[in-house]
């Protein structure tokens, strides 16, 4: 469709953190800090770990939990060096089909969930059926990037 795709993504492994009580906006400050620490080496093999995207949050309806997680690199998929922050953890994502929707810009939790609202309504006039209670924002640009910047919404198809 022209306003949003559908892809299938492969079960893979991601690091995550969930971050309670906070805005969006920090929650994602703090968990891309405690995500970078476990990439730069805070792991129990002290292993730098390349920097991946996208960076995704899990927003949930009426929730001020956010999971905030980096895809762990295909080198490191099968075996990934174990967090020593206790609040950093390995997750694995079960193989699923997402609609994303993609649009540029510095994405601002407002701009997400603007998106996400317009994706939803769109999936809702097709009648494609698909998880409301949750979507993920996909960032995939360092801050220092200006121009063409890539952002995503997803929502899990039923």
């Amino acid at each position: 469709a022209k306003d949003y795709e559908v892809r299938q993504y492969e079960t893979a492994k991601w690091v995550s953190t969930v971050i309670r009580g906070e805005t969006q906006k920090e929650a994602m400050r703090q968990g891309f800090w405690k995500l970078f620490h476990y990439i730069q080496g805070k792991n129990e093999k002290e292993m730098k770990i390349d920097m991946t995207v996208p960076v995704t949050c899990l927003v949930k309806s009426g929730c001020t939990d956010f999971k905030i997680s980096f895809f762990v690199p295909f080198e490191h998929q099968d075996c990934p060096p174990q967090p020593t922050d206790s609040s950093v953890f390995i997750e694995e994502r079960k193989a699923a089909a997402l609609f994303v929707r993609s649009f540029g810009g510095f994405a601002s939790p407002e701009k997400y969930a603007e998106e996400a609202d317009a994706l939803a309504r769109t999936l809702r006039n097709r009648g494609q059926p698909f998880h409301e209670d949750f979507f993920y924002t996909a960032g995939y640009d360092s801050p220092f990037k200006l121009f063409n910047r890539h952002n995503e919404v997803w929502y899990f198809k039923k």
